[in-house]
């Protein structure tokens, strides 16, 4: 009886042991899914696409992903959580897709693809309407004139370091120029490595030139002008300027319609702030407006102290370099080449300091300064430039030319270039006939470049005036400019100009 008890017990074992061997265990297979919309960025983009994964819990799992017309940065890894996160970069314009294949421990496989749109990279942006709301043009682009633009009262315009602004041929009302109106503002703070130029649409220079630091025009040459218009800033400050004997406080600038009211100046907060213009080029301007009324490379009407203006270049423009139209507005590291007129020119009572300065080879006169226009500002003390570098070769008005009521004080200037087979050309003049007052105009420390025995040959005396005790002849000065501020960002500098 035992023993059958005992086959009975062994017999049901074997058969529980049977059934537990030939039991099968079922897995979930794996899941991806997509994201439902379509992914949209722009050629050369980072971007990333997360899928929805779900795996077996008893299980493990990896994943790959490839792309189309992209480049996948984490192509493999393990799956972890209900999520799978792939990054990529995108390639050319037009579709583009990546596919995430799911492979879990057992080796069962599930996939799935995200569309990808890849849309052209804009490089060039063509600028048709005036800035009335804050506005920022990136250095991604190059942006475009396309007419007279100007920044609107209220309105700031921000222009990253290293953008490039093109202006289109235009002449007339039609001249192309960026207008910063009283009571706009722009804030362009460009930098050593990254400045701010302006130039015209048939200049070459692009967006990986510049950010190559290669800063000079790749097919014009820096005499080329009259391209387009210039930059024009435009404040609230005080201006001496008359019509018909009367004394205007405000009047529009030269080289802007009368019909443009984004075109006056003048006022009388002296302290008003047009914005900040750091590491700046303007080339290749001063397009003609009418006959001998061309813009000038920078104008700046009525500007107050409250603007900051330094690190600036004019390089081939077609009228003066810069002109100042009364204001109060304080300038340093400032640089002139190739005018087609005058280097530094000023006018209606301006009375800011220009520190740091060099005008090379203008067409016209390397100062131009003129005084009050109407019946303010005859009692003022006027402006300065000092520490300044002049090479007048190439020039055909004078080193310096002021009318007969300037108040200006001019000192620490060394200034080269001087012909020394005609000493009567106007080039060689300091002062210009005729030469009625000397109480508003100061030399202080100005060194040129000739003979010492020749000095006197180069000074217009034609009222019977002296030559200062402060102009004296010499190939070096103390106290001079500083060059090396103008170094690896001027086109001037990188052309071996300041020398």
């Amino acid at each position: 009886m035992k023993k059958i008890v005992l086959n009975t017990l062994l017999g049901a074992l074997v058969f529980l042991s049977s059934c537990k061997k030939d039991e099968v265990v079922v897995y979930s297979a794996p899941s991806v899914s997509a994201p439902s919309a379509v992914t949209s960025l722009t050629a050369g983009e980072a971007g990333k696409v997360t899928f929805t994964v779900a795996v077996d819990p008893k299980l493990t799992a990896n994943y790959t992903a490839t792309g189309t017309n992209v480049t996948v940065t984490n192509a493999t890894g393990a799956v972890s959580g209900s999520n799978v996160e792939v990054n990529f970069t995108t390639s050319a314009d037009g579709a583009g897709a990546v596919k995430l294949t799911v492979t879990d421990s057992k080796g069962n496989i599930s996939e799935a693809t995200a569309v990808i749109s890849i849309g052209k990279v804009i490089t060039e942006v063509r600028v048709t309407s005036n800035i009335t709301t804050n506005t920022t043009w990136d250095a991604k682009k190059v942006w475009i004139l396309g007419g007279r633009i100007a920044v609107t009262s209220g309105a700031t315009l921000t222009i990253e370091p290293g953008t490039i602004i093109k202006g289109e041929a235009g002449a007339g009302a039609s001249a192309t120029a960026l207008i910063v109106a009283r009571g706009g503002k722009v804030n362009a703070a460009g930098t050593a490595t990254k400045p701010i130029i302006f130039t015209s649409v048939a200049d070459k220079l692009s967006i990986a030139d510049v950010a190559a630091g290669k800063f000079a025009s790749p097919n014009l040459a820096p005499d080329v002008n009259g391209l387009w218009g210039g930059l024009i800033i435009l404040g609230k400050a005080k201006i001496s300027a008359s019509s018909s004997g009367t004394q205007k406080t405000e009047v529009q600038i030269e080289g802007i319609p009368t019909s443009d009211p984004n075109g006056l100046y003048g006022g009388s907060d002296d302290a008003d702030n047009s914005g900040v213009y750091k590491f700046i080029s303007v080339r290749h301007g001063g397009t003609e407006i009418g006959a001998g009324n061309e813009i000038n490379g920078i104008t700046l009407g009525g500007v107050g102290s409250g603007t900051v203006f330094e690190n600036i270049e004019v390089v081939g423009n077609q009228d003066d370099g810069i002109e100042w139209f009364g204001g109060t507005v304080n300038g340093k590291n400032i640089v002139i080449w190739g005018a087609g007129d005058d280097g530094l020119d000023t006018d209606q009572a301006f009375r800011g300091t220009i520190t740091n300065f060099a005008i090379i080879s203008v067409g016209g006169s390397s100062f131009e300064l003129d005084g009050p226009e109407g019946t303010y500002g005859l009692d003022l003390s006027g402006h300065t430039f000092d520490k300044g570098f002049v090479n007048v070769s190439g020039s055909a008005g004078s080193f310096i030319d002021n009318d007969d009521n300037t108040a200006v004080t001019l000192k620490n200037i060394y200034a080269t270039g001087f012909s020394t087979t005609a000493f009567t050309q106007n080039i060689t003049e300091v002062f210009t006939s005729p030469y009625k007052t000397t109480a508003g105009v100061k030399f202080e420390n100005i060194v040129m470049n000739v003979a010492s025995a020749d000095l006197a040959k180069y000074i217009d005396k034609s009222t019977g005036k002296t030559i200062p005790s402060t102009i004296t002849a010499g190939n070096t000065i103390t106290g001079g400019a500083d060059l090396t501020q103008f170094a690896g960002w001027s086109w001037t500098a990188i052309a071996e100009k300041l020398k």
